[in-house]
């Protein structure tokens, strides 16, 4: 493909993200207000269209082609649907009201941009310089929706010497609640980012002055802009152009017309992992400070230094101790799991039986390894069976299944643990006799409707389980011989096709009024 036919691929391009980005602005604002109608159904056939030239530009000016694209071809394709939005955008003005006429204008206005693009064909002019609209200086100057001042989620940068992209963008940024500054240029971008503390750069790559490689290398050798992070937004989709924007220092690259989902996705990325370096750099800052603090002092603050750095250790081992299910839910940023809800879960207590006897007569060093073990052992035992960590009690522990992840089987998995883990405890108990601890096992599994979600205060929280089902399985661990394991009826019912039970009739447990009906498991049943 020849410069022409790329330079006349790269504004047909910009005139479909007008087109695309417009309407699918005008079509949310009225999902949001519940409208139904022409306008809508309008705007949906505007991005229809807008989608269907954007397919035949990429495909008929592929910058990949060997050979030269065909005029004809290409008018044939895109003539019809641009033409259609010229005339529905027109026939939308009133329909849409004062507020959606002057963006359907827009929408009208890069249609016959395009059109006027294709008359003139794969000269290498540039066409006519877009009209110029007001460049407000951040979203809610734009008037970008009732956020749009609001700037807690960080100030984006956008470069673009097309004034509809950087509006389109202010646009759909300021609806995500991003405070927007604008240039023009690179030049003017490097200014603004000199002046103001910009998050992210959404960077151009064709500009007058200064393009988006002279901005990245300018921002490389400048210390102040080295860790701004950039996202190239452009037409240009050859491999060349998106592997030498990464290597001279962007974190991302994006074609045009961009993906409302993409961009929101690919720009919370690059800002949280720019929190991310931000917040190491503050802390190596005062890291650095206290060292050269108490080298001031004497000799031994080194040791009381290795000291500072072991208990930071320490704090991240710490964080194993979360549920590994919870932690990857709220890593992936799922934070409605912490949410007070109910959910039928199977819980299960284990108990060592004889503990605090044990740890009134025997040395503090004999306890811990005796409860290192035992942890051992389980906690090899719940990643197996993918339970969830309810908590830690030094001689037991409470488990539980079908939250935060949804398992078809809770009753049946908690089964198969307690009837492993009690083999596995078994042999641990074998070999604690031979020390001369008398130590013993049991197991209580439920099932049943619990209240989960966080529980706690400022600066400590917790995942917490409540309900009736809990204090079953913990009163059923109680109630327990040495080796035993109790279920409820609940739990018989969902496992007595794979465990072997026996029926222990009425028992009565401690904070229930009534006996409830109690079941011991012998065995699992052979498969088949």
């Amino acid at each position: 493909m020849n410069e022409a036919a790329r330079h006349l691929r790269h504004e047909l391009l910009n005139q479909v993200n007008h087109i695309l980005g417009y309407a699918e602005l005008l079509l949310e604002e009225a999902e949001e207000a519940q409208e139904q109608g022409p306008l809508v159904q309008g705007l949906g056939t505007i991005r229809a269209a807008g989608k269907e030239v954007m397919a035949a530009v990429t495909r008929i000016l592929d910058p990949g082609a060997a050979q030269a694209y065909d005029p004809e071809e290409l008018e044939a394709a895109l003539g019809d649907p641009l033409g259609q939005v010229t005339r529905l955008a027109g026939e939308l003005g009133p329909v849409g009201g004062a507020e959606a006429t002057p963006v359907l204008d827009k929408i009208a206005g890069a249609a016959r941009r395009a059109l006027e693009l294709l008359a003139a064909g794969a000269t290498a002019a540039r066409p006519p310089v877009t009209e110029r609209l007001p460049a407000p200086r951040s979203a809610s100057e734009a008037g970008i929706g009732p956020d749009a001042g609001r700037s807690g989620r960080g100030l984006v940068l956008v470069v673009d010497d097309d004034a509809a992209n950087r509006d389109v963008l202010a646009r759909r940024l300021g609806r995500l609640g991003y405070a927007v500054r604008e240039a023009e240029n690179g030049r003017e971008a490097l200014d603004v980012m000199a002046a103001e503390p910009v998050d992210l750069v959404l960077l151009d790559l064709n500009m007058p002055e200064l393009d988006g490689y002279g901005v990245l290398e300018r921002q490389h050798a400048d210390p102040a802009l080295r860790d701004i992070p950039a996202i190239m937004i452009s037409a240009s989709a050859d491999i060349d152009s998106v592997v030498r924007c990464i290597e001279m220092g962007a974190e991302d690259h994006l074609g045009k017309p961009f993906d409302p989902v993409l961009l929101e996705a690919r720009v919370g990325a690059c800002l949280e992992k720019k929190r991310l370096r931000d917040q190491e750099r503050e802390l190596l800052a005062t890291v650095s400070r206290q060292a050269e603090a108490l080298a001031e002092w004497n000799e031994t603050l080194e040791a009381r230094v290795a000291e500072q750095v072991e208990e930071l250790e320490n704090l991240a081992r710490l964080r194993r101790f979360l549920s590994p299910q919870l932690a990857d839910m709220i890593a992936k940023g799922d934070d409605n799991v912490l949410r007070t809800h109910r959910r039928d879960i199977a819980v299960l207590f284990v108990d060592l039986s004889g503990f605090t006897a044990f740890s009134e007569v025997s040395e503090p060093e004999d306890v811990m390894a005796v409860l290192s073990e035992f942890h051992e052992d389980v906690g090899q035992l719940i990643d197996q069976f993918e339970a969830t960590v309810g908590f830690f009690a030094g001689d037991g522990l409470m488990v539980f299944w079908n939250d935060p992840l949804p398992c078809p089987d809770p009753a049946e998995r908690a089964v198969r643990m307690a009837v492993a883990m009690r083999e596995r405890v078994a042999e641990r108990t074998r070999a604690w006799r031979k020390r001369g601890h008398d130590l013993g096992f049991a197991i209580g599994v439920s099932l049943g409707y619990a209240t989960l979600g966080e529980i706690g205060f400022e600066g400590r929280f917790d995942y917490g389980v409540i309900g009736s089902v809990v204090n079953l399985a913990a009163r059923l661990c109680d109630h327990a011989d040495r080796g035993q394991i109790l279920i409820s009826q609940r739990v018989r019912l969902a496992v007595e096709d794979v465990a072997e039970l026996e029926e222990l009739g009425l028992v009565s447990l401690k904070g229930f009024h009534n006996p409830l009906p109690a079941f011991a498991v012998t065995g699992l049943r052979e498969p088949g």
